[in-house]
C-alpha cells in the first residue's frame, strides 16, 4: 500500500491552499496507516536471520526429563541469538528439509501453529522454513502476554497462535482441541530444550486473548491458544 509523498507539498507558500493541501496530505497518511496497521507497527524492525543450530547440543533425554520443571522467577538477562535459534528450532523447526517436516507433529499435517516471539525490543513471527524472525510490532508488549507480574520483565514470551484456515472440515471446538494437542508437543520440546541448556520456562494459559490478538494484528481466522515464558533462572 502506498501513502502520499509528504515531500511533494510546497511549504514555501503561505496561502490557504497550501495549508489545506498539507492538512489533506496528513489525513491521507493517517488513513493509509490505519488501513495497513501491520506495516506501520513493524516500522523500524528488520527480519532477523537466526544462526544455524549446532549439529549436536544438550544433555541426554533422561537428564533433560529429570531437569524439566516450571519456573516463574526469571533474571532480566536477554536470550542470545544462538540460544534463541536452537530454542525455536527445537520447538517447531524443520528437521527434515526435503519435506519441510517439523520437530513436532501436527494434526493431519496441517501445520496450523505459528510462534510469535515477544521481547523487550519488539515482536517477531518465527518462519521455520527460512529459520528467521519476521517483524510484527516495534514495541515492548510483554506485559500483555499474561496476568502474572513476571511476564512484563522476563526476556522472552512465546505466543502460540493457530490458524483455522489450515484446519478445514472440522468444527471450531475440534479445531481448538487439535490445536491444543499440537501446541502441547511444541511446548514440551521447549521444556526439554530449556532443561538441557539451563534455561527456565513455564507454559501458560492466563492472558487477555482478545486484547493480545488485537495487539498482534491477527487475522479473524487466527486464535491464540497458549503462551510460554523463557529466560534464565534468577540466581
Amino acid at each position: 500500500m502506498t501513502t502520499p509523498d509528504m515531500a511533494t507539498v510546497d511549504l514555501t507558500r503561505g496561502d490557504m491552499t497550501t495549508r489545506r493541501d498539507l492538512g489533506l496530505g496528513l489525513l491521507a497518511v493517517a488513513a493509509g496507516l490505519a488501513l495497513a496497521p501491520g506495516v506501520a507497527a513493524a516500522q523500524g524492525l528488520q527480519p532477523i536471520d537466526l544462526p544455524a543450530p549446532r549439529a549436536d547440543f544438550g544433555v541426554s533425554l533422561a537428564q533433560a526429563l529429570k531437569q524439566r520443571r516450571s519456573t516463574r522467577d526469571f533474571a532480566p538477562r536477554s536470550v542470545p541469538p544462538p540460544v534463541l535459534s536452537e530454542l525455536l528450532w527445537s520447538a517447531y523447526g524443520v528437521n527434515r528439509p526435503a519435506t519441510a517436516d517439523r520437530t513436532a507433529p501436527s494434526w493431519r499435517h496441517a501445520r496450523e501453529t505459528e510462534i510469535y516471539t515477544v521481547m523487550a525490543d519488539g515482536v517477531w513471527r518465527y518462519d521455520p522454513i527460512a529459520h528467521r524472525l519476521l517483524p510484527v510490532l516495534a514495541a515492548d508488549v510483554r506485559s500483555q502476554t499474561g496476568t502474572q507480574d513476571f511476564v512484563g520483565t522476563a526476556p522472552l514470551q512465546l505466543i502460540y497462535v493457530s490458524n483455522a484456515e489450515h484446519m478445514s472440515g472440522v468444527s471450531p471446538v475440534e479445531q481448538h482441541r487439535f490445536a491444543a494437542a499440537d501446541i502441547g508437543f511444541i511446548g514440551q520440546n521447549v521444556y526439554l530444550y530449556c532443561a538441557s541448556e539451563g534455561l527456565s520456562c513455564v507454559f501458560r494459559a492466563s492472558f487477555d486473548q482478545a486484547r493480545l490478538a488485537r495487539t498482534l494484528k491477527l487475522a479473524e481466522t487466527q486464535f491464540i491458544m497458549f503462551a510460554q515464558t523463557v529466560g534464565y533462572p534468577r540466581v
